[in-house]
């Protein structure tokens, strides 16, 4: 093997190596991608208008409940933590409605009847749109179900939470209650 053999195996090697390290890093920055754009607490919440679930309805608007304290969760049919954690929602609506709490349920179902069957059984009583293709859901970078969002009346981000267990009510109460403590004249 002469050395100009030599330097050129190499060369190809250095190539092949950063080749193949680039691809690493950009498949791995893809993976990531999502996430890194997920709407984080502290954030501006991104307004969105979106039609009623029903139909027939006025469209729902995150901007029309500006100064209110407000609870986004994003949900399917489908997701059983989700189905679990609506009822209570309600029950938080009905308790902290009359000092500013609104909740917009966004279903992702497509077909949004699913969405519309689940409704029949467990009637709620806040705001559900149906964002069918799922344009908000990607505005907010929700990568899991439930995902919710509540939002001061300024519109910041002051929880993002994932998932969904019983006890997880406890610090979505928790924190609403600060939140609307803070929002008293």
């Amino acid at each position: 093997m002469t050395n100009r053999d030599i330097t050129e195996r190499h060369s190809f090697n250095n190539w092949s190596l950063r080749t193949l390290l680039l691809a690493c890093a950009l498949t791995l920055n893809a993976s990531l991608a999502p996430a890194a754009m997920a709407l984080e607490q502290g954030e501006q919440a991104p307004d969105f208008t979106l039609p009623d679930i029903e139909g027939g309805k006025p469209a729902i608007s995150l901007s029309a409940l500006r100064g209110k304290t407000v609870y986004v969760d994003f949900w399917a049919s489908w997701c059983t933590p989700c189905l679990r954690s609506m009822p209570l929602i309600n029950e938080l609506y009905a308790k902290y409605g009359e000092r500013g709490f609104e909740v917009i349920a966004i279903n992702v179902d497509d077909p949004v009847d699913d969405g519309r069957e689940f409704l029949l059984d467990t009637p709620l009583d806040y705001l559900i749109a149906a964002d069918t293709e799922s344009s908000v859901l990607e505005q907010y970078g929700v990568i899991g179900m439930p995902t919710s969002y509540l939002i001061d009346p300024q519109g910041v981000v002051r929880l993002v939470h994932m998932g969904f267990k019983d006890k997880d009510i406890e610090v979505i109460e928790k924190e609403l209650t600060q939140v609307l403590d803070e929002a008293r004249p």
